[in-house]
């Protein structure tokens, strides 16, 4: 088996659609064995489906973390030691001053910071030393969007957990970075754009407000997950990359402030 990541075992949360999907694909076809969890079966079905032997597809939300412990087992009893974890499952969640109840509030932290930490802990048990760990981030965690408190506090929460476990991993020579979206074409706008054509607005107010004046797609990010997964960036540690056409570095430079 030749590729990037040949004989690697890599493991994604939330791989049955969206960037999670996009990643699973592309680390398939650079020779790794995967590992995907999501909470609906039909699509991880499908997914596993069109992954093809290589896949391996469980059940398990990402907030049940007993879950998610026995999901990394029966995959590791399948595969063998996880070189590769990518704790991509999170949610979006409009938690506005004025107009949030607590649970709201709490479901986004809950899924976007605890249920990483414990995806996190449950697989570096089964973690080969040297092996890398990616954390899914977004650029809202500093662009102050409105209404998107929680979000934006779980994600930067993101960002200074990995760097707490890239400290703790070190040793083992385990390396903990993040990838940063910006806006991409992904499922997670559905509830904000569900149409065709709510999202045909929503990609033209991105895109104008975006430096590179196009909305990322889910492989953009998924491409950067690989380097950090890879060998390709063997000293990069406690690193994050924005994938985000230039929104949160020059901001000035979209095209809605061009004349």
């Amino acid at each position: 088996m030749s590729g990037r990541l040949a004989n690697k075992t890599a493991l994604i949360t939330g791989g049955n659609s969206g960037i999670g999907l996009a990643t699973a694909r592309l680390f398939v076809a650079e020779g790794a064995r995967v590992i995907v969890t999501g909470r609906n079966q039909a699509r991880l079905q499908s997914a596993a489906k069109e992954l093809g032997p290589n896949a391996f597809a469980v059940i398990a939300d990402a907030t049940d973390s007993e879950a998610t412990e026995a999901a990394i087992k029966t995959g590791v009893d399948r595969f063998g030691k996880l070189d590769i974890v990518f704790a991509n499952a999170g949610i979006a969640g409009n938690t506005p001053l004025g107009g949030t109840t607590l649970g709201a509030f709490e479901q986004v932290i809950r899924t976007n910071i605890t249920a990483v930490f414990f995806t996190v802990q449950a697989a570096v048990a089964h973690m080969s030393d040297g092996g890398s760990i990616i954390l899914n981030g977004s650029v809202i965690s500093v662009l102050g969007n409105p209404g998107y408190s929680a979000y934006a506090a779980s994600k930067a929460g993101v960002r200074a957990m990995a760097r707490v476990m890239a400290s703790e991993l070190s040793p083992r020579g385990i390396r903990v970075n993040v990838v940063a979206p910006g806006g991409a074409r992904t499922p997670i706008w559905n509830s904000r754009a569900p149409t065709a054509e709510a999202f045909a607005v929503l990609d033209k107010m991105v895109s104008r407000s975006t430096p590179l004046g196009k909305m990322a797609d889910a492989d953009h990010v998924a491409k950067t997950v690989l380097f950090l997964a890879s060998d390709d960036s063997a000293h990069v540690q406690s690193a994050e990359i924005f994938v985000d056409g230039g929104a949160t570095g020059s901001p000035a430079g979209a095209p809605i402030y061009r004349s």
